[in-house]
């Protein structure tokens, strides 16, 4: 049994709050929780990618909190090798092949040193490639044993041939290592697309796995990606923590790449994310850079983005909402496109959910998502609705037996 919702809904809040402040600032003295908050910190650390992070910075000496973090740096120490031995594998083929790759985000972090092995969790391998080269890399990826998953708009997901997701909490070194491929990045915010592939994509691309043209590209990448969670209500601490550590390398020339002089718009979607990273670390982020964007983020956006909180625009703030993301709109038009959109959803967002509902672990068997689109907007404009990720989670952390 769950503890009332509005209890797990303040815990979630509050231990939150105080993970992002830990992992930045780390305190001498320990939070005197009870242990469903102690559980609730465990779900929001899981959920947020940090667990391994914590691990090294935190303070806090409660023994059972203590063991879970070093659990979880563990597991995602040995995640990694796989994943380094994966991306060797791809790297190798590609280059025997005459393909040109980029491997993004996480590997790419790894990649330039801004985390050492078993610090950052990694969801997948995330992989750029030219449309004219998909097909050739789809086969690569065939050979080294994956198969298709699913298809959206975004990307293509392929999954091991065999294995399967380990249920329990947080990370687990046999969790299959899915591959994403993509021949553009792009973010809906809400209803247009922001595609910045021009600027991540390198404009001499060797065979094998290549790397971003410079830190400016990659942080290009790493603030439209958190723009589209924050746009969904799915931003991680651990988003936050990228951006961060990858500013204190930044020069004045990366941090122009934003506005990049062939890109056909102003940055305007980087404001949110990065007042979140210079909310919760500060000194990082360089003022001159906030007042630039400032001046692009439209003034409803830019209002609303001051004040927000992880909590509230990450999977930690338990309610769905109806019309989340909708400030994003940046016109009358698209507002009512994006209503329309979430009245009658699109035949490809319907698809979506579909393969959603059938690939995601968390998702089975859970009969809120199978509801059609009428009744589920009915309900939410009615009562409050829970996030079926978020319970999923909290259920794992409340049920752990290495939690007392």
């Amino acid at each position: 049994m769950l503890p009332p919702l509005k209890t797990v809904r303040e815990g979630l809040r509050r231990t939150t709050e105080a993970l992002a402040v830990e992992l930045e600032q780390p305190g001498i003295a320990t939070p005197e929780w009870s242990d469903l908050e102690w559980r609730l910190a465990a779900a929001a650390a899981a959920a947020h990618g940090v667990s391994p992070l914590l691990c090294k910075s935190s303070r806090w000496q409660n023994p059972e909190w203590r063991g879970f973090l070093e659990s979880q740096r563990e597991h995602v120490e040995l995640r990694h090798r796989r994943i380094a031995s994966l991306l060797e594998r791809i790297d190798a083929s590609a280059r025997a092949a005459g393909l040109a790759i980029v491997a993004l985000k996480g590997s790419a972090l790894h990649a330039i040193g801004v985390y050492v092995p078993g610090e950052r969790p990694m969801a997948d391998i995330d992989l750029l490639v030219r449309e004219n080269d998909a097909a050739p890399v789809i086969q690569l990826l065939q050979d080294l044993g994956y198969v298709e998953s699913f298809v959206q708009w975004k990307h293509r997901v392929f999954k091991p041939a065999t294995g399967q997701p380990a249920a329990g909490l947080g990370e687990h070194r046999d969790t299959p290592v899915n591959i994403e491929l993509h021949t553009r990045i792009q973010e809906r915010l809400p209803i247009s697309a922001v595609d910045i592939t021009g600027r991540i994509y390198p404009q001499e691309p060797t065979p094998g796995l290549n790397p971003y043209p410079s830190n400016g590209a990659l942080m290009n990448h790493l603030l439209l990606h958190a723009a589209g969670n924050i746009c969904g209500r799915s931003l991680r601490l651990l988003h936050l923590n990228d951006i961060a550590l990858l500013a204190g390398r930044m020069t004045t020339d990366d941090w122009n790449v934003l506005w990049d002089e062939h890109a056909t718009d102003a940055p305007w979607w980087a404001l949110p994310p990065l007042r979140l990273v210079a909310r919760y670390y500060r000194n990082t982020v360089p003022v001159a850079v906030l007042a630039r964007l400032e001046r692009d983020c439209p003034a409803l956006l830019r209002t609303i983005s001051r004040r927000q909180t992880l909590t509230q625009v990450s999977c930690s703030d338990l309610w769905l909402h109806a019309l989340a993301g909708i400030e994003w709109s940046r016109s009358v038009r698209e507002v009512g496109r994006y209503v329309r959109n979430r009245v009658r959803p699109p035949k490809e967002n319907i698809k979506e959910r579909a393969d959603m509902v059938r690939t995601q672990f968390w998702l089975q068997g859970q009969s809120w998502v199978r509801q059609n689109q009428g009744r589920r907007i009915l309900t939410l404009l009615t009562r409050p609705v829970p996030r079926m990720d978020t319970l999923f989670v909290v259920r794992a952390a409340l049920e752990s037996p290495g939690l007392r």
